[in-house]
């Protein structure tokens, strides 16, 4: 009988303390393309618990992870005609090149992206621009971790960028990051993300380009046999609101909920860096060899990258590109 009466007061509680969405005055949907128990999905539970709580309950925010409602280029129209509320995605340059822009930022460091990532920050303001003209709001960068190359086989000389490298890349399908490979003197293959162990185990590729240490440690863990901690890019997402939803809210709700969302950001910054660490620890007690450099070790390769980025004048635009070169140059943040 005890055990019964402690139940249905635990039950009871929960019913007080947890986020009701039907005694709300606003629901919205927050699509992510992360599992449960990724870090990333536990910041959107928090910027929905923040919210909810800041807001008395007015406002509730449901957590859709793992494309549950579609991938990032279906979420990203949803957006566009007011079907998703909310997002956590990645870049989708399929509507825009330009949003595309971020992953400019090459051979960062993590002092210099912290300045990059900013709210207030070049990047930022362009990266809303292109959103809002597209009738989606930007409300911050998630930060997921750097980039590098995780391999079957041994590559020919990674930091000669006019080298033969010896292995066929993957590269995403997108527009700026696979220029970011060429440049290196790979030969590369467009494949999606999905499936990509397997794409490496039947020869479609030999190595795999644009993922960060997390997903060479978990997704490719006994696939490959080499990480390159080339720290190329930072692979980032954007936190994303319909212009509609917008457009139904308040100033104050608004403020609240880029409040969170600010705080959910410099999170994932601070996680990203440690986690990069952790995973590069798993990927050598798993038995994959990790190749680490120094920034002077890798400046002929970012030399080389921001001279071949003139190719996407044409897509992204000559002032744009030159702004951006301009802003990146050395990888550090002006």
């Amino acid at each position: 009988m005890r055990s019964l009466k402690g139940l249905l007061s635990a039950l009871l509680l929960l019913v007080f303390i947890a986020p009701c969405s039907e005694a709300a005055d606003v629901t919205l949907r927050f699509a992510g393309q992360f599992p449960d128990g990724h870090y990333a999905t536990k910041l959107m539970r928090d910027i929905a618990g923040g919210v909810n709580q800041r807001t008395n309950g007015r406002i509730a925010i449901e957590v859709y992870p793992a494309n549950k409602l579609g991938d990032y280029t279906l979420v990203y129209e949803d957006l566009m005609k007011g079907r998703v509320d909310m997002a956590l995605i990645t870049n989708a340059g399929q509507f825009d090149p330009r949003l595309e822009l971020v992953n400019l930022n090459v051979f960062p460091t993590y002092e210099s992206a912290a300045k990059d990532f900013a709210p207030d920050s070049w990047l930022a303001r362009k990266i809303s621009e292109y959103n809002t003209r597209l009738g989606v709001k930007f409300l911050g960068f998630h930060i997921e971790g750097m980039t590098g190359i995780a391999s079957k086989k041994k590559i020919k000389e990674p930091l000669d960028p006019d080298s033969n490298k010896g292995v066929l890349a993957r590269v995403p399908l997108t527009v700026v990051y696979p220029e970011i490979i060429k440049s290196q003197g790979y030969r590369t293959v467009a494949l999606p993300y999905a499936n990509i162990a397997a794409a490496v185990q039947e020869d479609s590729c030999d190595a795999v380009t644009g993922v960060s240490t997390g997903a060479a440690a978990s997704d490719l863990k006994g696939v490959v046999k080499y990480w390159y901690n080339l720290n190329y890019t930072i692979e980032t997402l954007s936190y994303l609101m319909s212009a509609k939803t917008w457009d139904k809210l308040s100033e104050d709700d608004l403020k609240i909920i880029y409040s969170e969302v600010a705080k959910a950001s410099k999170r994932s910054m601070k996680t990203a860096r440690e986690n990069d660490q952790l995973n590069i620890e798993r990927m050598k007690k798993s038995g994959i060899t990790v190749l680490t450099y120094t920034e002077e070790e890798l400046a002929p390769a970012r030399a080389a990258v921001l001279d071949h980025m003139k190719v996407l004048e044409p897509k992204l635009g000559k002032q744009l590109m030159e702004d951006a070169v301009k802003h990146f140059e050395r990888g550090k943040a002006k």
